[in-house]
């Protein structure tokens, strides 16, 4: 039998639906590969996923690569697994229960069609992720890569380099179906929300979730700041009250989103999951002993080493990563009166371009150093070793924000409250607006976009020239999404819509068109992110979210910090209190002085 007959006459059988695509190194040894196809689909019981593989075999180049599904029976008891909250016939949510499958809303048959793709490929994920070693010292074939009890095996076989990458298929139809409704149509309306997170998974639909609703809320701050723009540049009275406006619309909309969410995950089902019971994620380590919750055996480590290890390693990298941004941005103010200076002396209009010139290379330092930065933190946060991918997360979110915040504000606020320069602060703002929402647009669509396309020409090519006898739309496919780049998650996105919201609600006072610069980011950043979601990146797997996490924190906390930015009186009034306080207190020593003169010359008369 020819190879190029094996796979495809195996996918054909009703049951199996290719879901998951496994890619091995090229020269894994027999052993490794029969081993782990053994704990992919021994039982649950005996420490397998219990899962369907197939190898996707077409020449010798493909016999490394393996396409995984599940029969609906497995998951459905995944979903029950995992924790999935179905609506009932009755309209009420509640975690779905095998047993009771007839009573949930839309669940036909054998439930074929009940669970979305994207919830079965995060069904499948969990399984992978939980995979263990159980007696295993070592990976089969590969006694230098160790095993213990406990240890993940996907994740050590990708750090020993034998697993290349595991990635979710996209939906042909399903995909072009979204992309249409989605973003090939420019038009003036609302997201297909909902089926962004049918098809992404819930993270992925609260991201643009979040994003719309942050554009819209941006609007009527955009609106007013265009007439503040023009008319009032220099009253500070107004300045007052426009920062006041902020507060209160950053207090609003903080409100109106967690409600808005609240509803979103309701119907979604992912507000009543229970997390608690979060299996570990896949790169904690340590040794295997038993949840004294769940019951199941798991690793443990000490809280105590991670303590150590946050507080003697982590903490004092942040505090000399700070230094290090401060210490750069005292660098950007010398070139400013260098630049100032020059201008004073030349009065040209290259002097007068010179002046530009410093706030622009800031403004891309300052995009450097966030994404050196961004691999040192998880770096630090994976030495940290936590046991949940909630609080990875939380304490990576942290470590970026913190710096992220020094390092794109602490210009602006020295400008503002030492420097006191407001035709500075206006041009720092603007430039640092403009150029990043410039660059992280060619970083993150432009630039990936002319490279996939060129990428994908020279895929398709090779596998027209494999010649083989049969329809290869899978092994196309196949070679297709292994060639993008994955999907990071939704971190830097966020990032940049806090960093966003920070510019917005701190400074828009001094300069009211930011918030108008923001909306024409985030529409552009709508349709980019849109397309590099369908067109560029890997499917990511799905996940489970209630809400966007610490990010919510994060804008609280920045709330916070714009209620104590604003002062309570504006600068021209604390300038004239002061006055006359200043005056008061000199009348005050006149007088004082006068009745001493006076005082003198009485005694002087009546000695005389």
């Amino acid at each position: 039998m020819k190879r190029g007959l094996v796979s495809e006459n195996y996918l054909l059988e009703p049951e199996f639906k290719p879901l998951v695509v496994i890619e091995l190194a090229k020269d894994v040894k027999e052993e490794t590969k029969k081993w782990l196809l053994k704990k992919v689909m021994d039982k649950k019981k005996d420490g397998g996923a219990q899962l369907l593989i197939k190898p996707l075999v077409i020449s010798e180049e493909e016999e490394n690569i393996y396409v995984v599904g599940a029969s609906t029976r497995r998951l459905l008891f995944g979903a029950e697994d995992v924790g999935f909250v179905k609506e009932n016939e009755d309209g009420t949510m509640r975690p779905f229960l095998y047993s009771n499958r007839k009573e949930y809303k839309n669940f036909m048959g054998d439930g074929e069609d009940f669970l979305s793709i994207a919830e079965c490929q995060y069904i499948i994920k969990h399984e992978f992720d939980n995979l263990r070693a159980q007696d295993e010292t070592s990976i089969p074939g590969y006694p230098q890569s160790k095993l213990y009890p406990g240890k993940s095996i996907v994740r050590r076989m990708k750090t020993s380099g034998l697993l290349i990458q595991i990635f979710p298929l996209h939906d042909k139809d399903e995909l072009k179906r979204l992309s249409f409704q989605w973003y090939r149509q420019i038009k003036f309306a609302y997201q297909p929300i909902d089926n962004i997170r049918h098809y992404f998974g819930d993270t992925i639909g609260l991201y643009f979730g979040f994003l719309e609703f942050f554009t819209l809320a941006l609007i009527p701050m955009a609106l007013i700041g265009i007439p503040y723009y023009f008319f009032a540049w220099e009253d500070y009275d107004k300045y007052v009250i426009f920062a006041t406006c902020n507060l209160v619309w950053a207090t609003v909309i903080l409100e109106l989103w967690k409600r808005y969410c609240s509803t979103m995950t309701f119907r979604w089902g992912t507000l009543l999951m229970k997390r608690e019971f979060e299996e570990p994620r896949s790169g904690f380590h340590g040794v295997l002993g038993i949840n004294p919750i769940t019951g199941k055996r798991e690793p443990t480590y000490s809280s105590l080493k991670r303590q150590l290890r946050i507080y003697l390693v982590s903490v004092p990298f942040v505090c000399l990563s700070l230094y290090f941004a401060i210490y750069v941005m005292m660098i950007y103010f010398d070139l400013e009166d260098w630049a100032i200076r020059y201008n004073h002396e030349q009065q040209s209009t290259f002097s007068s371009f010179l002046l530009f010139v410093p706030s622009i290379i800031y403004a891309i330092v300052i995009e450097i150093l966030n994404r050196i930065y961004r691999y040192a933190a998880e770096f630090l946060t994976n030495y940290e070793n936590h046991r949940l991918e909630s609080s990875h997360q939380n304490h990576l979110i942290l470590k970026v924000l913190v710096f992220n915040i020094v390092n794109c504000f602490a210009s602006l606020f020295y400008i503002a409250f030492v420097m006191c320069d407001l035709k500075l602060l206006r041009q720092s703002l603007a430039t640092l607006l403009i150029t990043s929402q410039i660059l992280n647009q060619f970083v993150e669509a432009l630039l990936p976009y002319w490279m996939q396309k060129r990428q994908n020409k020279q895929i398709k090519n090779k596998v027209k020239a494999l010649k083989v006898e049969t329809e290869f739309t899978l092994l196309e496919q196949v070679h297709l999404e292994k060639e993008m780049d994955a999907y990071l998650g939704t971190f830097d996105d966020y990032l940049e819509l806090f960093l966003l919201f920070g510019y917005v609600s701190l400074f828009s006072c001094v300069y009211p068109l930011a918030a108008l610069l923001a909306v024409l980011n985030n529409v552009t950043e709508l349709y980019s992110d849109a397309l590099k979601m369908c067109r560029l990146f890997k499917r990511p797997f799905a996940e489970p979210s209630a809400s966007i996490g610490v990010w919510m924190h994060a804008l609280l906390a920045l709330k916070f910090i714009l209620a104590f930015v604003i002062p309570n009186k504006p600068i021209d009034i604390r300038i004239k209190l002061a006055r006359l306080e200043f005056e008061s207190m000199e009348a005050l020593k006149q007088k004082q002085q006068m009745k001493l003169s006076f005082d003198s010359l009485t005694e002087d008369a009546i000695d005389s």
